[in-house]
């Protein structure tokens, strides 16, 4: 038996020594980490899939380093799949084991719908970006859903000035809201195709065709239109208490995108 195994030697504890620069770290954590989750699904009841997990915390001024290792631990040691309840109850337990004020977990998936063609009601799948975001701070956390809804947009002023046609792209709008009530993913989705000049499918027969292309022509919507409409929805409905809506429209007959964002807080501005 060597001399240190006799005397119990610790391994020494850099990360928890001291730091004499002074400088406090907003957030100090692991990013890009994937692990499975499942999802609840207004359709299905459950649907899994894979996440990738950002984690940080803050680090006081006068410790030198976090145990990283910690928040691998945090999502190993919880079920085999994490579920938004338990993804709340991660944010909790990340803040006391690495005994820091504030935190910060990030949850990105691919979530996918069921939608049916309009006309010829065939099925397909589309997917959709949703991003789950918890902050907590000296104990009180904030949840954050985000989605990323590709959409069509139709531009009122090439539909005005030509005589034949009008111009139309790919958009995404993306919704990140604070919600203050259960809320499905697939209505904030659908709060968003609602808005649009026309929603996506995964699969078109000739006949949903033809009608996808003229209801975008019927329902021209600028860049502007779009966050608008979508802002306005928001705004009536209480379950959401602070959003950001943003659109970008990757433009066919530009080389660069057309934008616009609405930000607000309803709660700081009653």
């Amino acid at each position: 038996m060597t001399e240190c195994a006799e005397k119990s030697c610790e391994i020494a504890d850099v990360q928890n020594s001291a730091d004499t620069r002074r400088i406090a770290i907003n957030k100090v954590g692991i990013k890009d980490i994937r692990h499975p989750v499942r999802v609840k699904d207004r359709s299905d009841g459950e649907q899994h899939t894979i996440a990738t997990f950002n984690m940080y915390v803050n680090l006081p001024h006068n410790f030198k380093g976090t145990h990283m290792s910690r928040f691998v631990e945090i999502l190993n040691n919880h079920e085999k799949e994490i579920s938004v309840n338990s993804f709340n109850e991660m944010l909790t337990e990340m803040a006391d084991r690495l005994e820091a004020e504030s935190g910060h977990i990030e949850m990105k998936f691919p979530y996918f719908i069921t939608k049916k063609a309009p006309i010829s009601g065939v099925q397909s799948l589309l997917d959709y970006e949703i991003t789950l975001t918890g902050e907590i701070h000296n104990g009180k956390s904030t949840m954050y859903i985000k989605a990323v809804v590709p959409v069509t947009s139709l531009c009122p002023c090439s539909k005005k000035i030509s005589n034949r046609g009008a111009h139309n792209q790919r958009s995404h709008v993306t919704v990140q809201v604070r919600t203050s009530g259960f809320v499905w993913i697939e209505e904030i989705i659908e709060l968003v195709e609602k808005q649009a000049s026309c929603e996506l499918f995964g699969l078109l027969k000739r006949t949903d065709e033809k009608y996808v292309t003229e209801r975008a022509y019927d329902n021209p919507k600028f860049v502007e239109d779009m966050v608008r409409d979508v802002a306005a929805v928001l705004n009536k409905d209480k379950r959401y208490s602070a959003y950001v809506v943003e659109s970008e429209n990757f433009e066919s007959i530009h080389n660069h995108s057309a934008y616009a964002m609405i930000e607000r807080d309803k709660l700081k501005q009653e």
